[in-house]
């Protein structure tokens, strides 16, 4: 595909079709960067993106127990309130 860039005061823009929006699932927000003399676009990415999933699927197999039986100190037993 090729496309036009479009001046944008002292800037230029590249005016995306909707379908290859939609194909690299790119949202209002993107990162880019330049490698070899090519442009990368992506599209950002929650830091958690993801997590819900990992976590039930953890839980389907069992995979979300502590490791270690919890141990009280003597504060826990003490000074923790609930």
């Amino acid at each position: 595909m090729i496309a036009n860039l479009i001046s944008i005061g002292n800037s230029k823009a590249i005016c995306l079709p909707n379908l290859i929006l939609e194909q690299c699932q790119l949202g209002n927000l993107i990162e880019f960067q330049v490698k070899d003399n090519y442009l990368e676009i992506h599209p950002v990415k929650s830091p958690r993106m993801g997590w819900d999933e990992q976590f039930a699927r953890m839980a389907k197999y069992g995979d979300d127990k502590l490791l270690d039986n919890p141990t009280p100190t003597k504060w826990d037993e003490t000074e923790w309130e609930w």
